[in-house]
């Protein structure tokens, strides 16, 4: 609904400096209202006067609003006055603009508009063309109604078109095609809930007992993986109690289980990770006596300080909060005859990058994606189920089961067709005891994706929107 009123407010004026303004106005509006929680983190966590939190969020949404403001713009001078041909470059410029603000500056596409469409008939298509197609696709079915109504036939073309759409999305495969098949046997896994709220997380009052809750929720588990949040352990290693670590690692050195536990690794001299620890019998070969896994997307001011914003961060209460940078395409933990894919919470955003690690020529492609995640620093938002419907995208595309243990929510477990087949309740302390399936073999968009990125839709985009466009000789609306 949203996105046809933009297009009939946009299909009203004939001046693109009127459609940039309408533009930005639904994309700051879009962002404010999907990505609002994070005055939570600036303000209640991170110290900043509310005043300058608030503006802060503003200022970022707005900024970020100015790729659909450039696609309102260039729609409006370009348009042709056909149904047909200014739905689809609409739609090319749509996705367009939402690929370059999940591209730009490493990229935020937190509230993606294929996010929607997990759980819509649409959702067939993740495993061909992944979120942003899937976004550009409802928007050309949107905005071609909204133009063809108010178009001589109109009504009967809507009536054609909507036949055609129906008929398309019941004959395509049930969840876009199975294109993957289980591998192995299932695993038994625990998913850890500590719920520590934010403001105790770095707190040396409380560090000792979330440590000893942590420590023995991991010795306790009895399944084949136990998986701890996200800085589940929030010290580096040279900062552990004497004797702590050796003690938890012989736990799963010493026997038949398996744990993923996120810890920052490194010091304040060399740098620090934000990582995950795979621990089971056959890492303690290993030099380190342990699997390593570092992040590689992180989050901007969260976790590296942008050029020329350290004035910014150093305002705020931010620990930990200038990481280095993991590899992309990394190894996957072994668990058994699984091949488990570490995310760490905002990472999971990127499924071109995800992409990379099916089709590599030198490591087994991941049966499972297990993603830790400590949205604490958000509260009680819609952060928490934001999160859980990207999670569920990506096991749309890849067609894989995700695991998740997050501090305060939302700790799942996800089928490869996105179903959510157990679930502990947000904001509780406990930990999730179920079974996962890992599956084998690559979609079409793990294949593309993995090889290529995002850029032959980037590329197919950009040629319709020239071979498109309104051409030069014809008379076009001037600024």
């Amino acid at each position: 609904m949203a996105v046809a009123v933009l297009v009939a407010v946009l299909h009203r004026t004939d001046r693109p400096v009127v459609a940039a303004w309408c533009g930005g106005v639904f994309g700051t509006v879009w962002l404010v209202g999907g990505t609002g929680w994070m005055f939570v983190s600036l303000h209640r966590f991170g110290g900043l006067p509310a005043w300058m939190a608030g503006l802060a969020v503003l200022v970022l949404c707005m900024a970020l609003s100015g790729f659909m403001a450039l696609a309102a713009c260039m729609w409006v001078r370009w348009r042709r006055g056909n149904p047909w041909s200014d739905g689809l470059l609409w739609a090319a410029l749509w996705l367009l603009a939402e690929w370059a603000r999940g591209f730009v500056f490493t990229g935020f596409p937190w509230a993606a508009s294929g996010y929607a469409l997990v759980d819509s008939p649409l959702a067939a298509l993740a495993p061909w063309v992944g979120v942003y197609a899937m976004g550009a696709v409802l928007v050309w079915l949107v905005s071609w109604l909204v133009l063809a109504v108010s178009s001589p036939r109109g009504l009967f073309s809507c009536v054609v078109v909507l036949i055609g759409t129906m008929a398309g999305l019941t004959l395509m495969p049930a969840n876009g095609g199975n294109f993957t098949r289980p591998h192995g046997g299932s695993l038994s896994v625990t998913l850890l809930q500590g719920n520590i709220p934010q403001g105790e997380k770095f707190s040396q009052a409380h560090l000792g007992a979330q440590l000893v809750w942590h420590a023995q929720a991991l010795a306790a588990a009895r399944t084949d993986l136990v998986v701890a949040p996200e800085t589940a352990i929030p010290l580096l290693p040279s900062q552990l109690p004497e004797g702590f670590w050796d003690q938890l690692a012989r736990v799963f050195h010493d026997g038949h289980r398996a744990a993923l536990v996120g810890i920052p690794l490194g010091d304040f001299e060399t740098g620090y990770s934000n990582s995950v620890v795979g621990l089971s019998a056959a890492t303690h070969a290993l030099p380190d006596g342990f699997y390593r896994y570092n992040k590689h997307h992180l989050v901007p001011f969260g976790e590296f300080i942008p050029l020329g914003f350290h004035w910014f961060v150093q305002m705020m209460n931010m620990p930990l909060g200038d990481f280095t940078r993991g590899p992309r395409n990394a190894p996957s933990f072994a668990v058994k005859d699984q091949f488990v894919a570490p995310t760490i919470c905002y990472e999971d955003l990127f499924g071109e990058e995800l992409a990379e690690r099916f089709v590599s020529a030198t490591q087994p492609a991941p049966t499972l994606f297990a993603n830790v995640s400590n949205l604490a620093w958000f509260g009680d938002t819609v952060a928490i189920h934001q999160h859980l419907q990207i999670a569920r995208m990506r096991s749309l595309e890849f067609q894989r089961p995700t695991i998740r243990a997050t501090n305060t929510g939302a700790t799942v477990v996800i089928d490869h067709h996105a179903k959510v087949v157990a679930s502990l309740t947000p904001n509780t302390r406990g930990a999730l005891v179920s079974s996962v399936q890992g599956y084998e073999g690559n979609t079409p968009f793990a294949q593309w994706a993995g090889r290529l990125d995002l850029w032959p839709e980037v590329l197919l985009a950009v040629g319709m929107v020239l071979g498109l466009r309104r051409r030069s000789g014809m008379t076009a609306p001037s600024l």
